[in-house]
């Protein structure tokens, strides 16, 4: 079980070498398919208007995490464990209040709320899709900042709760339960579009003949392209994020657009592959190593420190984050380290240059600090300590070529931001980043997580402000059409034509959408999975 901090506990500076317990995400089949507005975090808080009626301000705590009324649980919520039922719920928002007010990052930005209205009192058997009691996953929602970016987007698209049972589950297990294939909404309003972008060899997806570009037309007898009604959406929901083991009936189309198809999936615990599809790919100009990378979990370093050990020698390298929402920060800093080496990653003295910079709220400013370029391995034991502590792989390249789109979050983004401050040029080739240089450590109370924002990002040259995502060098739409790391996929075939001739063109004319397939989406596709996906995450104490 992962260790949260204790109510008395101050948020650690992370170490390279004594990380705790691994906290897993679950590469499910459309997590959570928010089909009347996708994205992670939850909607817009309704929260009531600062003013007369609102509940003062909680009182100050003097400790990161606050004490007072921590883990006082109400005897009717499902998740708190059975020693601790002894509470009330008064109490346990009176702790989220505290909480938010002590470690937010915008905790100056809390809207007036009253603790007693009605939605935040609902019986606590009402539940979330997550398991979360919903009064209170609508306090904590009511409780995040309304400011928005340039672009009109909500600043905190990102905080959301947890069980905690399940999020114990999911980080000591590296498995899920899922059909083992991830699901882009490339079109998120009717008539919709979801496909399949890439698949888990051996799942029931795979085993049922899905492959990247097959798309989901019809779940448990319900039309996903066209469907709005509430019933049907929860028919919807409950098909591609399923709680429990069991046979679920799609209707697909292939990705040539010719034949559909229904067949059964067998829901079942799968385990993930965070990285996959590592080559080196022969040019006139010199070896390119292909990495797809696609989710910092524990069992992803291993796998990373191999396949830059097979890429070394390459002249450069094209990074697949596309689908990559981030974890561990220790990891992209490791990662970055592997891939530019020690050279920009040191300073003259051969101490580490900073990664990242982390910036808490005013009132923790004691505890801003900086995340090294980490450049030996840990690679997580089952207690949560380093196994392995060696010096790390390196690829010496003054730059790199990231594939990029909208699900590319928090430690991928850390990843580009962190590199670019040490002056390795960065071309993204893609789409633009979801926009996310925050994190957070989680914290328990009463058998609910709470993923509330708790620091800033930035690199070495203070560079982070990008809360409406990273631009691509080069914009290109994803490509159904091809296998990812196939030399004539658009966003792989663009970064080796850029790598040529320095211009945002194909690098091969076979670059082209099959005959049949359809053109890439006209809004940004995103990755149908909850917002654990999309996180930076430090190693509590």
């Amino acid at each position: 079980m992962p260790r949260c901090l204790g109510p008395s506990s101050r948020l650690p500076v992370p170490q390279p070498l004594a990380p705790a317990k691994p906290m897993l995400l679950a590469p499910l089949l459309g997590m959570l398919l928010a089909l009347a507005g996708c994205g992670g975090g939850g909607g817009d808080s309704a929260a009531t208007p600062a003013g007369s009626g609102n509940d003062p301000p909680p009182a100050v705590s003097s400790s990161f995490v606050p004490v007072a009324d921590a883990q006082q649980c109400d005897p009717a919520n499902p998740l708190a464990p059975a020693g601790q039922r002894s509470g009330s719920l008064a109490q346990e928002k009176r702790w989220l209040a505290a909480f938010m007010a002590s470690t937010y990052l915008w905790n100056d930005q809390i809207p007036g709320t009253r603790a007693a209205d009605a939605r935040f009192s609902l019986p606590l058997s009402q539940v979330t899709p997550d398991g979360v009691p919903q009064a209170l996953d609508n306090y904590f929602e009511a409780l995040k900042t309304p400011q928005r970016t340039a672009s009109g987007a909500r600043v905190d698209r990102f905080s959301f709760t947890y069980g905690t049972s399940a999020w114990a589950a999911l980080s000591s297990t590296g498995t899920s339960l899922g059909y083992g294939a991830q699901l882009v909404l490339a079109q998120p309003d009717p008539p919709r579009r979801a496909v399949v972008a890439s698949v888990e060899p051996g799942s029931p997806a795979a085993l049922a003949g899905l492959v990247r570009g097959t798309e989901i037309v019809v779940a448990d007898g319900v039309d996903l392209i066209r469907e709005t009604s509430d019933a049907g959406i929860a028919t919807l929901n409950a098909a591609l994020n399923p709680s429990a083991s069991g046979v679920h009936s799609f209707t697909v189309q292939d990705p040539d657009g010719t034949n559909r198809r229904t067949l059964s999936l067998v829901a079942q615990t799968v385990t993930e592959t965070p990285v996959r599809n590592v080559q080196v790919l022969a040019t006139a100009t010199g070896d390119v190593g292909y990495l797809q990378f696609d989710s910092h979990i524990a069992s992803a370093e291993p796998l990373l420190i191999a396949a830059i050990r097979r890429l070394q020698g390459v002249s450069d390298l094209v990074l697949d984050l596309r689908y990559n929402g981030g974890g561990y920060l220790f990891m992209a800093s490791q990662l970055a380290y592997m891939v530019a080496g020690p050279g920009p990653t040191t300073d003259s003295s051969g101490a580490s240059r900073s990664f990242q910079r982390l910036q808490y709220n005013s009132r923790w400013r004691s505890l801003d600090s900086s995340t090294p370029f980490y450049n030996q391995s840990c690679v997580l034991d089952a207690s949560g300590r380093c196994s392995s502590t060696a010096a790390l792989p390196t690829l010496g390249l003054s730059r790199v070529f990231v594939l990029t789109q909208n699900s590319t979050c928090s430690a991928s983004e850390a990843i580009i931001n962190g590199l670019r401050g040490v002056g390795v040029t960065v071309h993204t080739i893609g789409g633009t980043t979801c926009g996310k240089p925050y994190g957070f450590v989680p914290q328990d109370n009463c058998g609910v997580s709470y993923f509330a924002i708790q620091f800033q990002g930035r690199n070495a040259q203070g560079s982070g402000d990008y809360g409406d995502g990273l631009a691509p060098t080069c914009a290109v739409d994803d490509d159904y059409a091809h296998a990812l790391g196939d030399r004539a996929e658009r966003q792989l075939a663009t970064a080796l034509g850029l790598r040529d001739t320095g211009a945002c063109q194909l690098a091969s004319p076979s670059a082209v959408p099959r005959a049949g397939h359809r053109s890439g989406p006209a809004v940004p596709s995103r990755l149908l999975r909850h917002p654990l996906r999309d996180s930076s995450w430090l190693l509590p104490g």
